[in-house]
């Protein structure tokens, strides 16, 4: 089975809204999407889908309008979302998104302030509409077939705002945060990229072109300001990598005086940059020196930038490489329910036969330290979990 792939160009932006209102207009179920949101506990609302042109392009516009206004406008802790979501009947990988959207918020509010995550409390974010959209965009991504997400680095504005601790500037102080190593594009009049927007694309994307892929559907989601020097407008692409695309490289280098140090963090940068996998291996080299044989595998997309992360980040004066090819197996996820909580299991397929298993390491230990068990308690508790619902 083809990988698949979600393309987002925030011509003008992202916002909440703006991505809900791209994946509706992509096609996917408005029906389904409200059955599994209207699961949350939040006051009663509805979605208003219309027709919106901007800069003579047509999508759609979202709007959230609360039918039931809550009083003085709530400011919810992490706790209380925390609650929210886990009670409600969304898919265990949406619920870990959407806690993964508002915990990336929240620390970054947090350390904003000089607090913690506990003590904090949800402002903007924590509204009803607010809720709606980033749950929205954790279940959309399911409704998807969950595709691998990149972006175009999205464009921040200038310019100042009033938010509920008085005027700041734009971008705000927490979607620059949010934002911290990524790729971005200081441009545009007025708040162009939310928090919420930015925590999508920190929780959710990789900041890069996409590989090749054929284009299957596309959607414009339509932001509600109409800015005069672009189209406030989310284009978001969905489709398949294509065969040629699939093509793998191994690049290799020896090295007899890099630091073991040095090494492992080449390994970890190689595989921040996108490496498939890098591998270190003892060998012999010339004189009878021991050395270290550095191996990464490489798409075509990220081959490049990590022959440039080797010549720059070791001692190598040069590197080897040779296109391989590799017989995969068919991966998937499903959720299962440990007693401390949802947790994704890779999935190993050949045709409909599940040859391997194994739940996601950063599941399992996001949730070993919130409940402050053993790490390997909670990888068994999974697995277990897994194969009981197999009999």
């Amino acid at each position: 089975m083809s990988e698949r792939v979600l393309w987002l160009e925030p011509v003008g932006g992202i916002a909440g809204d703006m991505f809900l209102a791209a994946a509706l207009d992509l096609g996917i179920s408005r029906s389904e999407l409200e059955t599994q949101l209207h699961s949350l506990d939040v006051p009663g609302w509805r979605l208003e889908l219309s027709r919106a042109e901007r800069h003579a392009i047509v999508g759609t516009h979202v709007n959230v309008v609360v039918t039931e206004p809550e009083d003085g406008h709530p400011h919810r802790s992490w706790k209380d979302i925390d609650a929210l979501i886990t009670r409600s009947k969304l898919s265990g990988t949406a619920k870990l998104r959407a806690l993964q959207v508002f915990r990336l918020i929240g620390e970054v509010e947090a350390q904003i302030h000089g607090t913690t995550l506990e003590e904090i409390h949800f402002h903007e974010v924590g509204a009803v509409d607010s809720i709606v959209d980033i749950c929205g965009a954790a279940v959309a991504l399911d409704l998807l077939g969950n595709p691998k997400v990149y972006s175009s680095p999205p464009p921040l504005g200038s310019g100042t705002i009033r938010i509920a601790h008085g005027v700041v500037p734009v971008p705000v102080p927490a979607t620059l945060a949010l934002l911290k190593d990524m790729p971005v594009r200081f441009e545009g009049l007025g708040e162009l990229t939310t928090p919420t927007g930015a925590a999508l694309l920190k929780a959710f994307a990789t900041v890069a072109q996409p590989p090749e892929m054929v284009v299957e559907r596309i959607g414009y989601g339509v932001g509600t300001k109409d800015w005069k020097d672009r189209a406030n407008i989310l284009r978001m692409s969905v489709g398949r990598v294509t065969q040629a695309a699939s093509g793998l490289t191994v690049l290799e280098c020896n090295l007899d005086d890099c630091s073991p140090q040095v090494l492992g963090a080449v390994v970890e940068l190689l595989m921040s940059r996108g490496a498939l996998d890098a591998w270190i291996a003892p060998v012999v080299m010339k004189k009878g020196r021991p050395g270290h044989l550095l191996g990464v595998l490489s798409d075509g997309e990220h081959r490049a930038a990590l022959v440039e992360t080797l010549l720059t980040e070791t001692t190598t004066l040069g590197v080897r490489e040779h296109a391989v090819s590799r017989t995969a197996l068919e991966r998937r996820h499903e959720t299962v329910q440990t007693k401390w909580g949802p947790v994704r299991v890779k999935l190993g397929l050949r045709g409909d036969a599940v040859l391997n298993a194994a739940p996601e390491f950063e599941d399992c230990r996001a949730i070993a330290a919130q409940a402050k068990v053993p790490l390997k308690d909670v990888q068994a508790a999974a697995l277990t979990a897994w194969h009981s619902r197999t009999k």
